[in-house]
């Protein structure tokens, strides 16, 4: 919503313009009248959408062709005045000052006009059915006001109406010609709708309308209110009215109807409500509201966060089979702009023997967006509509940001309950295998590119690393000594390595030490083996090595053994707190 509201006044000489601008001022008609009022701007604290209002006057006398072209620029809202006793003042409504003031605009770009019909004092009757064609001929008008500034009939009606159409404006919301909603506004409703459906029957009960209700105007409808509006769209629709609920062609012509009786503020507070501006786009402070991570600390959904999104799941799993369909992840995307997942997810995250995306990897999924890309992470939970169905000021307090990691280092703990655990490995090493071997485990892993240059220092940051070489390979394990000794060597980033292919004859490693002696000399625990070619999923050893190491980085080796019991004693504690196990791969390369 604009901040503020410029009133341009308009029209010929004598019409009245300036003493209407003074009757408002001075609550009483002015007995002596200057050629041109000078701009006035009333305070938003005694204008009923509590936004300043400038009002600006015109003379023909006194400006030029020029000055009156700049006027019109910076004008929201024009009004142009007509002597209600003169015909030839409103017939230069239609060959002048509409002209004028949008001519060779386009249709959507056009400044609103109030038409203003003075003097009605001095008339016994109307002047409505001489401006009725005028109206129809023109769309950019919004509505006419006969007033007078003698008697100070309508006068502040009349800059009422000039605000509202700046501020609740029909131009976005509908088309006078077509008498419809023009599609950008019934999409933002269609979405609207969407969300208030909260159990996803394509039907607005009672209690939804009411939360709606509520959630929009503070209060909820009267049962007899609520039959009202029910029976006028049962009325005017074949399928408005469905199950003795709202559909959403209930829903739409519910809007529609609000627009043509005049009430634009109805939709548009709706729309504002749900996080739209003027031009039917969600506004970037609603989806990108201010969240500040410090260096050095983490992001993650919090409780509120992770049941807020399992009660979005459990909407649109339709047949409740615990898993969601891709024709039933589409729907829960429909509220977004376009699908944020592709199809790697599905072999990133545990899904169904079906092979269908299960509440854990649902879950999963979100966590890795949460922890990695946190603005993303707000942007979606706003299309979802959190802080409307959660009734929360904003999406930020669907996430918590972790205390920084040096603290946790000093400290010797941590408040953290999702881990990052860098892999990394030369070409054809074996890391994608052993991505997919731990699916279902409490850790997200970042598949590195071997082609990675690690230019900076977060391109190197992560809780843990874990370094893959191909026991079978003699070259495989110098690429991963290299990325060592360059960037983790003198870090406090704890480092696993990882012999992989173990089924395969092992090659011995050139050139200098031995993977074994290597680890030995930097104080390193010793290779673990791993083959995705073995019985079953792999052991918990490795697993429980790279969780407890990004849990107790402070540790040394020895120390680190000691830990990794416990965690397997406390499994479901602080550490594996996180959901489950996630992957992502920063390149989709063939490795």
């Amino acid at each position: 919503m604009k901040r503020d509201v410029r009133i341009l006044l308009l029209g010929e000489a004598q019409v009245g313009k300036t003493s209407l601008i003074m009757a408002l001022v001075g609550e009483e008609f002015p007995e002596e009248v200057p050629p041109r009022a000078e701009e006035i701007t009333i305070p938003a604290d005694v204008t009923p959408e509590k936004v300043p209002t400038h009002i600006v006057d015109y003379s023909e006398s006194e400006q030029t062709e020029d000055e009156l072209q700049e006027e019109i620029a910076k004008a929201n809202v024009v009004c142009v005045v007509y002597d209600v006793t003169k015909e030839a003042t409103i017939e230069k409504i239609r060959t002048k000052w509409i002209p004028m003031v949008n001519g060779g605009v386009e249709k959507g770009s056009r400044i609103p006009i109030i038409l203003v019909g003075n003097k009605s004092d001095l008339q016994m009757g109307s002047s409505m059915d001489v401006i009725l064609p005028i109206m129809n001929q023109f769309s950019e008008i919004e509505t006419c006001v006969e007033c007078s500034a003698k008697n100070l009939k309508n006068i502040s009606e009349l800059f009422y109406y000039a605000q509202k159409a700046v501020l609740h404006p029909t131009a976005p919301l509908y088309d006078p010609e077509e008498k419809q909603l023009k599609p950008a506004c019934a999409r933002a409703l269609t979405r609207i709708f969407s969300l208030s459906d909260q159990d996803n029957n394509q039907i607005l009960s009672d209690d939804e309308l009411n939360y709606f209700q509520k959630s929009c105007f503070g209060n909820p409808l009267a049962p007899q209110a609520l039959e009202d509006v029910k029976m006028v769209v049962w009325k005017n629709t074949t399928d408005g009215v469905q199950d003795n609920g709202l559909t959403l062609n209930g829903f739409l012509f519910l809007n529609t109807l609000f627009i043509q009786r005049g009430r634009h503020e109805t939709t548009w507070t709706i729309l504002r409500r749900f996080g739209y501006d003027d031009e039917l786009e969600l506004t970037d402070d609603y989806l990108h509201p201010q969240f500040r991570v410090p260096p050095g600390c983490s992001t993650e959904l919090n409780h509120l966060g992770y049941q807020f999104l399992q009660r979005l799941f459990e909407k649109h799993d339709k047949d409740q089979d615990g898993a969601l369909s891709p024709t039933e992840l589409q729907n829960f995307f429909s509220v977004f702009p376009c699908v944020p997942w592709g199809a790697e997810l599905y072999n990133t995250v545990c899904t169904t023997d079906k092979g269908l995306l299960s509440l854990h990897g649902f879950l999963c999924q979100w966590t890795l967006v949460a922890y990695l890309d946190v603005q993303h992470c707000l942007e979606c939970l706003g299309y979802l509509g959190y802080p409307i169905l959660s009734e929360q000021d904003s999406q930020t307090q669907a996430l918590t940001v972790t205390r920084e990691k040096r603290i946790d280092l000093e400290k010797g703990q941590t408040q953290r309950n999702v881990f990052l655990c860098k892999v990394l490995g030369a070409r054809g090493a074996g890391k994608s295998a052993f991505l997919q071997a731990f699916l279902g485990r409490s850790l997200a892993l970042y598949e590195v590119s071997a082609d990675s240059k690690f230019t900076k220092p977060s391109d190197a940051a992560c809780d843990v690393a874990c370094f893959i070489y191909d026991l079978s390979d003699p070259k495989s394990f110098s690429y991963c000594a290299s990325i060592y000794k360059q960037h983790y060597m003198d870090s406090q980033i704890p480092c696993v390595f990882v012999a992989s292919k173990t089924d395969l004859p092992e090659a011995s490693q050139q050139p200098g030490l031995s993977p074994a002696e290597f680890c030995y000399k930097h104080c390193l625990p010793p290779p673990f083996l791993f083959s995705c070619h073995g019985q079953g999923p792999p052991g918990t050893t490795l697993y429980t090595k790279l969780a407890t190491a990004a849990t107790f980085p402070h540790l040394n080796a020895v120390e680190l053994g000691a830990a990794s019991f416990w965690l397997r004693v406390a499994l479901g504690t602080a550490v594996t707190a996180l959901v489950g196990f996630t992957l992502y791969r920063l390149l989709a390369k063939n490795k």
